[in-house]
């Protein structure tokens, strides 16, 4: 037995890898909604199989289906979770699940009141195999206790085509709140962390003054009572390199270290997901391109069964609380205070 869903709001292309995760579980995908033209037309012709409703109301009144994911505008997915909640359906919400601390509190008493699931697609993680690998080392113990983290998020505008809200704070979030929560929620996980700090964050926009709403730069640093970490995430990926960002990850444990070169390999080996391990034994490199993602799977049974077992749910929201509180932080006497 498998489950059915639909989406709502498509407007980052992110729904597609959401929407994959699930069906190559045995998810039949039904229906779908979006006032946004020429983003519907591209999913409708990928997903024939769904059936576009003129009213969204249609998806959340049908006693059929058990989840609804979304990629809306990131300020428009709290109210496209709360309402779907509230519709008796479980959530997938594309990172940012949402973009202010009230929306997470709002959010989080409705999936309380409701009992439904919420989780959100931490991409660069769960659906990232190098990622996926890493967690499986460091939980059998190859390199020890973690007790430090370096993620950097780099991310190119595309020659400033991205969507208009892309260029705007109030829809987007802010940087730290938008690609800063992939890296949060990983610092968390690799760490064994329930809880942690922000110690300090800055955000700016250093190279595109054409766009007052855009941060292209931003960074944080967070600590735990058993680690550290930093972040740095950004928007200024050189054409040259060929793909939308050199995502890394550095995980520093008591008896060896990890380095995830997660998109690409500069140093020349083709494909990405390459993981460099080290310990005492010396270094390792392992291709993870046939690493098996475990999210999309773990997610439908714990529709079907009630468990937690993608994601534990206070994860989900401390990632999201601790990259809402860091871009809080960093807006601070900025423009951008709100």
């Amino acid at each position: 037995m498998s489950i059915r869903i639909a989406a709502i709001g498509l407007t980052h292309s992110h729904i597609y890898g959401q929407v994959d995760c699930l069906l190559r579980e045995g998810a039949t995908l039904v229906g779908f909604w979006s006032d946004e033209e020429d983003v519907a037309t591209p999913f409708g012709e990928k997903y024939p199989q769904a059936r576009r409703v003129a009213d969204r109301r249609e998806l959340l009144d049908d006693p059929s289906i058990h989840m609804i994911l979304t990629s809306a505008i990131p300020a428009e997915r709290a109210e496209i979770a709360i309402a779907s909640m509230r519709a008796g359906k479980d959530v997938m919400t594309d990172k940012p699940g949402m973009t202010s601390l009230d929306q997470l509190a709002e959010i989080r008493r409705v999936q309380q009141e409701t009992g439904r699931i919420f989780s959100v697609c931490y991409s660069e993680h769960f659906e990232t195999r190098s990622t996926v690998r890493a967690g499986e080392l460091v939980k059998a113990g190859a390199i020890g206790r973690v007790v430090n983290t370096i993620g950097m998020g780099p991310h190119a505008l595309n020659n400033n085509k991205r969507a208009p809200y892309f260029f705007d704070r109030r829809q987007y979030g802010g940087i730290l709140c938008d690609i800063g929560s992939h890296q949060v929620e990983q610092f968390l996980f690799f760490t064994g962390s329930e809880d942690a700090q922000i110690v300090s964050a800055s955000v700016a926009n250093r190279g595109n003054p054409q766009h007052r709403g855009l941060q292209d730069v931003g960074d944080l640093h967070i600590q735990s009572a058993s680690a550290t970490g930093y972040v740095r995430v950004d928007w200024f990926t050189p054409a040259g390199l060929g793909i939308w960002g050199d995502g890394r990850l550095t995980l520093v444990g008591t008896e060896g270290y990890i380095e995830l070169r997660k998109y690409i390999d500069i140093a020349g080996r083709p494909g990405k997901d390459h993981l460099f391990l080290v310990d005492a034994r010396g270094t390792h490199y392992i291709d993870c391109a046939d690493q098996q993602l475990l999210y999309g799977k773990a997610l439908i049974s714990d529709v079907l069964n009630r468990t937690e077992t993608a994601m534990p749910q206070a994860r989900c929201y401390k990632a999201m609380e601790l990259a809402l509180t860091a871009q809080q932080m960093a807006e601070r006497g900025t423009e951008w205070a709100q």
